[in-house]
């Protein structure tokens, strides 16, 4: 059983080993660098989209709410029965 345990950690040793070496590699470190490069561009992209969309609600609840002070006020005096013509 001791052995088993043994030869488990061993195979994990050779493979952290031989990751770190294929990480040495040029073609590797740079579809590294270009995967780095395409998540950072891809997240400003989708900051920029939200901002975007954020605004434009914002903007959208800015110009309902700004019509809705605006509105003349109805005037709600009565009005006689002279001017309402004929029934």
């Amino acid at each position: 059983m001791h052995a088993e345990a043994k030869d488990s950690r061993r195979k994990w040793k050779w493979g952290l080993l031989a990751l770190i070496l294929i990480s040495q590699f040029y073609v590797i470190q740079e579809m590294l660098a270009v995967f780095v490069l395409f998540t950072l561009c891809f997240v400003m992209l989708a900051l920029v989209v939200m901002s975007l969309y954020m605004f434009q609600n914002c903007w959208e609840l800015v110009v309902a709410r700004l019509t809705d002070i605006w509105q003349p006020v109805m005037n709600m005096a009565s009005v006689s029965r002279e001017n309402q013509g004929p029934t």
